[in-house]
C-alpha cells in the first residue's frame, strides 16, 4: 500500500511509521518534522552487511555514506551494525568522533579537503583518506611526513561508466569534478607517484559512478573497469593494490513506479563478475567496500508538514502551502525530485486531488512536488512527504533565516528526539 515498509494504517486510519501514530508525533515535536525509523535503518544496514559476507566470503566492509543524513544517532546505529563510514568534511568527521565511531573504519571522501582536513584526518587516526587529485596527494605525503607516520590512501577513479541518472548526480564520467582519469593516464601516473612516496601508503582505489541507478549493469562494468586497472598497475609498477571500493549509488523508491534493485541481487551479481574478472585477469580479489547511504536512510524516513492554505486557481493548478519548504527539502528545487505525499489523518483513503504542494521561502521554486497526488486536503491538515530521510536534514538550510526541523527516531513504537529543533537564537548566534 505505501512505498516504504516502515508506514502503516492505525486503527483510527492515521499515517504511522514505526509504529507511532505521525499525528501524535506532530503534536507532539511541532511541524516542520523529520521522523526516522530506526528498525528499519537497522534492517538496511543487516542487508547490505549479510550479503557482502555472504557473496565476499566475510573480505569486505559496509560503510555508511553519511552525507546522505548525518548527525551523532545515525552515526551510533551504523558502529553498532558493524558499518564503516564515508564522511566527505570535517563537520561529518567531527560529529563521529563525537559520537565515538571508531576512526579506523572511516573513509575520508572529498575533492578538495584543506590542509586542516587532512591534517585533522591524520590526527584522528582515520582509516582511509580516499584522494582525489595530485595536489592533495603531495600535501598529504608532507603532512604526513611532519607527523612521521604513514598515510593509508586510496585514489578516487573515474571509470567512465554512464549511469543512466540525472545529470547532476553523474560522477564517473571523464567530465567530472571527481577523481582522476583513466583515459588520459592520470590515474596510472597517480599510482606509480603514490608508491614512491614514503610517507604513503597505497591501500586501495574507489569508483563513485552516481547515485539513484535502478540497472545493476553499470555497477557490473565499473568492477570490471576497475579491476583492469588493478591488473594494469601489477603488469606496469609490480605493485598489487589490495582493496576495491566500488561506492554506492542504489536508488530507491521515491514513487510507485520505482523499481529498485533488492540489494542481495544486486551483491549477487557484481560479486561473480568480480570473481570473473579476477580470474580472466590473473589477480586476486581485492577486499571489498562499498558505500550505500541513500538507500540505508533514504526509505527510512518522512517529513511532516501542517498545512497553511489552500489556493485553488481555476483551470490552472491548486497550491497546498506548507510550513517547511526549500530550507529542510531543496531536492526538487535542485533536481526536480520526485515524491509521494499523503494526509496522515487520511493516509488510507484514495488520492483523488492534483496538488501542487509549495513552501513557505520567498521563492516561487520553493517547491516540494508539481502534479501531487493526495487526498482531500485543508488548512490545518498534516501532510507527510514520504522517503526524505536522505539529502533533505543533510541539504537543509537557514535560507529566510528558518530555523531547521527536529528529527525524531522511532523505534518499537517509541520515539526520542535525536536532534532538537533549531530556535531563532540558534539562527543569530554567529552575528555579531
Amino acid at each position: 500500500m505505501f512505498i516504504s515498509d516502515c508506514l502503516g494504517l492505525s486503527d483510527a486510519g492515521h499515517l504511522t511509521i514505526g509504529g507511532a501514530d505521525t499525528l501524535m508525533l506532530a503534536e507532539k515535536y511541532g511541524t516542520p518534522l523529520y521522523v526516522m525509523d530506526e528498525d528499519n535503518i537497522r534492517e538496511n544496514c543487516r542487508l547490505y552487511k549479510k550479503s557482502i559476507d555472504k557473496y565476499y566470503d566475510g573480505r569486505g566492509l559496509v560503510t555508511y555514506a553519511s552525507k546522505a543524513f548525518c548527525c551523532k544517532e545515525i552515526c551510533r546505529v551504523a558502529a553498532d551494525e558493524g558499518l564503516g563510514l564515508d564522511v566527505v568534511s570535517a563537520g561529518e568527521l567531527y560529529t563521529a568522533r563525537q559520537a565515538d565511531f571508531p576512526m579506523e573504519k572511516i573513509f575520508f571522501h572529498g575533492n578538495n579537503k584543506t590542509i586542516e582536513e587532512l591534517s585533522m584526518a591524520l590526527s584522528y587516526g582515520v582509516g582511509r583518506i580516499v584522494v582525489d587529485n595530485l595536489t592533495e596527494l603531495e600535501i598529504l605525503n608532507t603532512l604526513a611526513r611532519s607527523l612521521n607516520r604513514k598515510a593509508n590512501v586510496f585514489f578516487r577513479i573515474k571509470p567512465g561508466i554512464d549511469a543512466h541518472t540525472h545529470d547532476f548526480v553523474r560522477t564517473g564520467q571523464i567530465d567530472s569534478k571527481f577523481g582522476l582519469a583513466l583515459e588520459t593516464g592520470e590515474a596510472l601516473a597517480a599510482v606509480k607517484e603514490a608508491i614512491s612516496f614514503e610517507n604513503i601508503c597505497l591501500k586501495g582505489i574507489h569508483c563513485h559512478i552516481g547515485s539513484q541507478i535502478f540497472d545493476i549493469e553499470p555497477f557490473e562494468h565499473a568492477a570490471q573497469v576497475m579491476l583492469g586497472f588493478i591488473a594494469q598497475v601489477k603488469t606496469e609498477t609490480g605493485y598489487e593494490i589490495e582493496e576495491l571500493n566500488l561506492g554506492g549509488g542504489f536508488g530507491i523508491k521515491y514513487i510507485t513506479e520505482h523499481d529498485p534493485v533488492e540489494y542481495d541481487r544486486y551483491m549477487q551479481r557484481v560479486a561473480v563478475t568480480v570473481d570473473d574478472t579476477c580470474k580472466e585477469l590473473g589477480i586476486r580479489r581485492p577486499f571489498i567496500v562499498i558505500e550505500p547511504g541513500r538507500s540505508i536512510a533514504g526509505p527510512a524516513g518522512i517529513t511532516l508538514y501542517t498545512v497553511g492554505a489552500v489556493k485553488e486557481i481555476p483551470h490552472v493548478r491548486t497550491y497546498v502551502s506548507i510550513d517547511g519548504g526549500m530550507t529542510d527539502n531543496p531536492r526538487y528545487a535542485l533536481y526536480h525530485s520526485e515524491y509521494e505525499c499523503l494526509v496522515a489523518s487520511r493516509a488510507g483513503e484514495p488520492r483523488e486531488k492534483t496538488v501542487t504542494i509549495a513552501g513557505k521561502c520567498c521563492e516561487s521554486g520553493d517547491l516540494i512536488g508539481e502534479g501531487m497526488r493526495i487526498q482531500e486536503v485543508k488548512p490545518g491538515d498534516v501532510v507527510a512527504v514520504l522517503a526524505t530521510g536522505a539529502y533533505n536534514y543533510s541539504m537543509s538550510s537557514n535560507y529566510n533565516r528558518i530555523p531547521k526541523p527536529a528529527i525524531v527516531f522511532v523505534k518499537g513504537g517509541k520515539d526520542r528526539l535525536v536532534v532538537k529543533r533549531e530556535t531563532l537564537e540558534d539562527v543569530i548566534r554567529n552575528d555579531l
